[in-house]
């Protein structure tokens, strides 16, 4: 098996990433909301939450959060949720892992890590893995 994994790198590079100038991952975050709108007659005001990505240093991972802006109330499926000023929504967690942990990990799931590539700076990797 190939397999992709993301590494642990400096949380300046990480934030960068996942809280991007351009907006893209906050646009892809929000529209989460928008879906829920549409698809489950859900009433988010979009403009009523951010975007945060926050690096979880204990589990090694980088958080999507959406925060609400202000104390609000959104229906869907028939009830209620407040949200109070700075409550987030937990969209998304991107796992970033150190090599000695994804070989334990591959082993605990009964494979055998052969080979990693990786580029000159190590923050992506490529696994070949046996079973």
């Amino acid at each position: 098996m190939l397999l992709g994994a993301d590494l642990v790198k400096e949380v300046a590079v990480l934030e960068a990433a996942y809280d991007d100038a351009a907006g893209v991952t906050a646009a892809f975050d929000l529209n989460l909301l928008h879906r829920l709108n549409r698809e489950a007659g859900a009433d988010f005001d979009l403009a009523g939450f951010a975007h945060r990505a926050v690096w979880n240093s204990a589990l090694e991972r980088v958080e999507m959060h959406l925060a609400a802006l202000r104390p609000q109330v959104v229906h869907l499926a028939g009830r209620s949720f407040r949200f109070a000023e700075g409550e987030t929504i937990h969209t998304e967690s991107s796992h970033k892992y150190r090599p000695e942990g994804l070989e334990s990990l591959a082993r605990a799931a009964g494979w055998r890590a052969t080979v990693m590539w990786s580029d000159p700076r190590r923050l992506f990797s490529v696994w070949l893995l046996e079973g």
